[in-house]
């Protein structure tokens, strides 16, 4: 099949172009011209790279149809991804790749959502949840899902809640935690005891791979189903590394932001290809850990 990856040298993009490439796909990486592409170099040889930005409205992808679009490129800056300008540009720049796409005979078309496009409630969150997002990230995630509804073309929306794994922006909470103690320095977390679900890369990728070779259309949950606080992951990580004093609960205030419980019921990914995750959090904390040490 000949796929058109969007956001391949990202975190989550990576670990797609990988599983991909596994299943013998043929996997086109549109990259921006700036990119950094360290996270693809084992499957470089093997991926078709494509240089530049959807963002600018004369960017034309390809002319050759695709069977496949498979779209995970976004601003995702750590610390500034929830209320930045750019997310409107985004989804204005995605719509016109997924009009492009349908014009030219793609079939399928698989894009990223997030969990923060549901509204605040008890969980678990199940894909008839009601949204109700406050960030303009998620804001526009879900603007983009409305639009792409109207299109003709065989929509799957996938919503990630919360990853981890190697590969990872260090300015996030596992990386965070993980390079602390490796440095023998305090980690200084909020009180986190809110629930959360938290999920290994490779298993977000599987999830996206399997949700794009399925039938499955509309929203849909890749997360793990299973409850964990931030507090468990630290003191876990802590524990893994053995210098679990020097995890600090509660010695930064939660921020204004700060989400309540997220948790999803992730039965229609289950159920409908059939995927099942690879990693339990143990497991995928030692194999992050061993990763950051070897860097």
């Amino acid at each position: 099949m000949k796929v058109l990856l969007t956001g391949a040298a990202g975190f989550i993009g990576s670990h797609v172009a990988r599983a991909l490439v596994r299943e013998g796909q043929e996997v086109h990486a549109l990259v921006l011209p700036e990119d950094d592409t360290w996270r693809l170099q084992d499957i470089a040889s093997s991926l078709h790279f494509i240089r530049g930005s959807i963002l600018d409205p004369s960017f034309v992808v390809a002319p050759a149809p695709f069977e496949l679009g498979v779209h995970l490129a976004w601003h995702v800056e750590p610390g500034k991804y929830l209320h930045a300008s750019e997310n409107k540009d985004w989804v204005e720049a995605s719509l016109r790749l997924a009009r492009a796409l349908q014009t030219a005979g793609c079939r399928r078309f698989v894009a990223a959502g997030s969990c923060f496009e549901y509204a605040p409630g008890k969980p678990p969150q199940d894909e008839s949840y009601p949204t109700a997002p406050s960030t303009l990230y998620a804001q526009s995630k879900l603007k983009l899902f409305h639009a792409l509804q109207s299109l003709d073309l065989e929509l799957a929306w996938v919503r990630f809640f919360y990853l981890y794994g190697p590969q990872e922006d260090p300015r996030r909470l596992v990386p965070v935690v993980i390079n602390s103690l490796l440095r023998n320095q305090e980690a200084k977390l909020v009180p986190g005891d809110r629930v959360r679900d938290f999920l290994h890369v490779e298993d977000v990728a599987g999830g996206v791979c399997a949700v794009a070779r399925s039938q499955l259309t509309g929203a849909v949950n890749v997360a793990s189903g299973v409850p964990v606080t931030v507090r468990e992951i630290a003191l876990k990580i802590g524990e893994m590394i053995e210098r679990a004093d020097l995890v600090k609960i509660g010695a930064l205030p939660y921020p204004a932001s700060e989400p309540t419980d997220k948790l999803a019921d992730n039965t229609k990914l289950r159920e409908g290809p059939g995927w099942t995750p690879r990693y339990t959090l143990e497991e995928g904390f030692h194999q992050t850990i061993d990763w950051w040490k070897n860097r």
